[in-house]
Order: structure tokens, then C-alpha cells, then sequence
């Protein structure tokens, strides 16, 4: 695969709309520029951006602020190429345009295009990121290239933490980003960070990364509704799979009965492969990380619906879905044995947008401790739906034609690529079957 050249005439609306995250709180906040900014963000995020954005500059910061980096989880950055100014930089992930014309393959590593981070995916984090703006925090969005390891990206996190002026430092991380986190903290000299809250964060793996290396997630399939002739199946064999972060993040095997998914020759036959050489190094990961420390917590997000387990069948597998988890991470996944845990009835996506999660994260910075969230959770839901590769292909296959979707449309393909497909959960016969008993064994008898 070749180099992808940035054409300097193939500039996209999506590259003209890359403003920084500080230029678009400043907007928001002067009440500049309000048409675009509902356009990008719709008029409900638009207003409640507005509130926190005039927040956020009514609140006064010290020299002495806390600088908090808030790090992203995977594709959670926009990756692009770089333009001569005056021009626009040029971003690839996550352009329609750009992907409708087959420029997603310049991602591939590591023979791609020379792909950089172009700031944070600002739907997704800019909330946050006011949120503490207006508690006299001092965060900054700290954008990486997601489709790197995570001992790559860790040592880069550490150094920008190590450069940063700032005599207090703290982190806030989503998803892959509390790994990177920890790939950090690992390192020498981050004894600064005195403070650390894990979102979501799949630190026992998760069962998304697999299915997005097999064609069958939600977003690979989705991104794969832009391309006028490449199936989601395609674009995982042929880029996906050259990404070492989706293998570091598959589920660590707790029975012999499962699938040691890091074994190339337990994979199916049939469909995308994975790369042996990504998945043997992928192995030791997580002797890479920090382990829980005194000053690491995690939220956890349960109660939607999360494929928890996979079993190979023939040459497929079969994933089962249950309420135990954030509809991409499980919850035991999620948890992180020596550090504090919180609970959270809250999608995956949404852990970095709820208010009630944002102030929990304010209060866990300031004073270690929060009661906005449960510090255990335990739940009596059996309820299960089991679902095949095959099932998935058929899912999110018809193509969408971008040009003619309404602006509010494009909005809410591009805000909704993370959700799960909708299944119908069921109580298993076998339990139903078990709880009666324990009820005819309960109930008293009378002679």
C-alpha cells in the first residue's frame, strides 16, 4: 500500500470545521459563530455548551490551578494529515467525505499516509472538558494516535505531562485512555499526578475490540455504510487489522473454556484474520501498565446491554450479551482490583458527557471522595441474548449515501456510531427453572 497524498485542492467541510477545542469554547462563550456551532453540535448540545462554556469564563483560575489532561479513548481523536497553513489541515478520521472516497486506507500501519492527531473528537469531550473549566480546573484535551499501542502511547503521555509547567497535575481518562494512562504512570517521574479517574476504561479487555478485528462492530460497520464498494469486513482485514491497540484491548481469558482469543489458530477460518505477530505481543500487555495505586478510581458503567463472553462455534463466534456492563466494557472488565470503584447506570459513550457523572469526576479530583455515584453494585438480571458473526454481518449493511442526507441526519449518524445493535434479552429456561424451585423451597407447608 502506498503513501496517501494530502491533495491541497481536496479540502472538505469537515476540514474547515477542525477548530481547536479552545477556539470552539471561546466561541461558545462570546456567543460567536452560533449557526455553525448548532449545525456541528445541535441546538440542545448547542445551549448547554453555551451555559458551561459562560461558566467556565466567569470562574476565575489561579497560576495554581490543577491541570487536568483529560484523555481520550479509542478513535476518540481525530488523525489526519498535516497542511501548509494557510490551509486546513486535513483530517481522515473523521471525514464521511474523505472515507466515502476509499481515503480511509491511509490509516493503515504502519504503511499508511504519515497520520497525525488533530485534537479531540469534541462532540464526545468538550463537555467534560467545560465542566471542569467551571470547577477552576485546569484541563487540557490531549489528543493521540489511538491506533498505536498502548506502550507507545504511554511514554509519549508521560512526557507531555513531564513538559507541562503546571505544579499540579491530575488525569481524567475514557476508555482506551486509562490504559495509555497507566502505560504512563509506569514510567519514571509521574509521581506528580496526584490523581487519576478511569472511565470506562477496559482494563481486563473488552469484546468490542474483537468484533471490530472480525467486521462485525457496530462503528466498522457503520463507517463501512460511507464507502461506495468496501464491505465492513474488508476495511477490517485491510486496516483495522494492522491497528496494535484493538489487539492489546481484547479480553483476557478467565476459564479454559474460552477462546484464548491471543492465539491466532483459535480464531475462525472464515472472515477478517487477525495478525499473529500483533496478538503474541499483545500478550504481555498489561505487565506494562501501573497497577492500582492510592490514587486511581474507576467508574464503571452497568445496566446496558454488553457482550460479556464468546465462544467459537464452527467458524464463527457467538457472542452473549447481558446488563453487566456500559454496552462496551463489562463491568468486570471495567473494575480495577486495588482502586476505588464507582458505579454508573450510563452508556459508554455517554460516561464522558452526564452530568452527574462529570460532577462525581470534580468532586473524586478535589477531595479523593464522592457519594453522587454507588461504590458497589451488584445486580439479579439473567437475562441474556446470544448473537453470531453471522447475524451481525446482516446488520448495518445497506450503504448511505452522504450527499443526500438532511444536516440533522448527518449529525445523528456521526453521534450514534458507537451504539450497540438492540437486542431482545431473555431469562434462560434453566434459571427460570432454578428460581421456581428456590420458590416452592421457600414457601412454608401446612399439614
Amino acid at each position: 500500500m502506498g503513501r496517501e497524498s494530502a491533495p491541497p485542492d481536496h479540502i472538505t467541510p469537515y476540514d474547515r470545521f477542525a477548530w481547536s477545542d479552545t477556539d470552539i469554547e471561546q466561541l461558545l462563550a462570546h456567543g460567536r459563530n452560533p449557526r455553525e456551532l448548532i449545525a456541528y453540535f445541535g441546538a440542545a448540545e448547542y445551549r448547554d455548551l453555551v451555559r458551561l462554556a459562560q461558566l467556565g469564563a466567569r470562574t476565575p483560575t489561579s497560576d495554581h490551578a490543577v491541570r487536568v489532561f483529560v484523555v481520550p479513548g479509542i478513535m476518540g481523536s481525530q488523525l489526519g494529515l498535516r497542511r501548509p497553513p494557510p490551509l486546513p489541515n486535513d483530517i481522515l478520521w473523521l471525514d464521511p467525505i474523505d472515507i466515502g472516497v476509499g481515503r480511509l486506507a491511509a490509516l493503515h500501519v504502519p504503511t499508511g499516509a504519515p497520520i497525525v492527531p488533530l485534537g479531540v473528537v469534541l462532540y464526545s469531550y468538550l463537555r467534560l472538558k467545560l465542566h471542569l473549566r467551571a470547577r477552576g480546573f485546569a484541563p487540557l484535551l490531549y489528543d493521540y494516535d489511538w491506533r498505536l499501542g498502548v506502550d507507545e502511547l504511554g511514554p509519549q503521555l508521560a512526557a507531555a505531562i513531564r513538559a507541562d509547567p503546571a505544579q499540579r497535575t491530575m488525569i481524567v481518562a475514557h476508555s482506551m485512555g486509562g490504559l495509555v494512562s497507566r502505560a504512563a504512570l509506569a514510567q519514571p517521574g509521574l509521581r506528580k499526578v496526584e490523581r487519576v479517574v478511569l472511565l470506562g476504561t477496559p482494563n481486563s479487555g473488552s469484546f468490542a475490540p474483537l468484533q471490530a478485528l472480525r467486521g462485525t462492530y457496530a462503528v466498522v460497520r457503520k463507517i463501512a455504510r460511507l464507502t461506495t464498494r468496501q464491505s465492513a469486513e474488508a476495511l477490517a482485514d485491510k486496516i483495522f487489522n494492522s491497528f496494535p491497540s484493538l489487539y492489546q484491548m481484547l479480553p483476557v481469558r478467565t476459564r479454559s473454556s474460552e477462546p484464548d482469543l491471543f492465539d491466532a489458530a483459535q480464531w475462525p477460518r472464515r472472515g477478517p484474520q487477525p495478525d499473529a505477530g500483533l496478538l503474541r505481543a499483545a500478550r504481555d500487555i498489561h505487565g506494562k501498565l501501573a497497577p492500582a495505586d492510592e490514587r486511581i478510581c474507576a467508574i464503571v458503567g452497568v445496566g446496558q446491554e454488553t457482550v460479556t463472553a464468546a465462544r467459537r462455534h464452527r467458524d464463527q463466534f457467538i457472542y452473549t450479551v447481558t446488563r453487566h456492563g456500559d454496552g462496551t466494557v463489562p463491568a468486570l472488565s471495567a473494575a480495577l482490583p486495588g482502586a476505588q470503584m464507582h458505579y454508573a447506570t450510563v452508556p459508554h459513550s455517554e460516561l464522558t458527557r452526564h452530568p452527574i457523572v462529570a460532577a462525581a469526576v470534580t468532586e473524586l479530583l478535589a477531595t479523593g471522595t464522592t457519594l453522587r455515584l454507588k461504590s458497589e453494585w451488584q445486580t439479579s438480571s439473567t437475562a441474556e441474548a446470544h448473537v453470531s458473526d453471522a447475524q451481525l454481518r446482516r446488520m448495518q449493511a445497506d450503504k448511505v449515501d452522504w450527499a443526500r442526507l438532511e444536516a440533522n441526519e448527518r449529525r445523528q449518524f456521526l453521534q450514534n456510531l458507537n451504539e450497540p445493535p438492540k437486542l431482545h434479552l431473555r431469562v434462560p429456561k434453566r434459571t427460570k427453572q432454578r428460581t421456581a424451585v428456590r420458590r416452592r423451597q421457600r414457601k412454608p407447608s401446612f399439614r
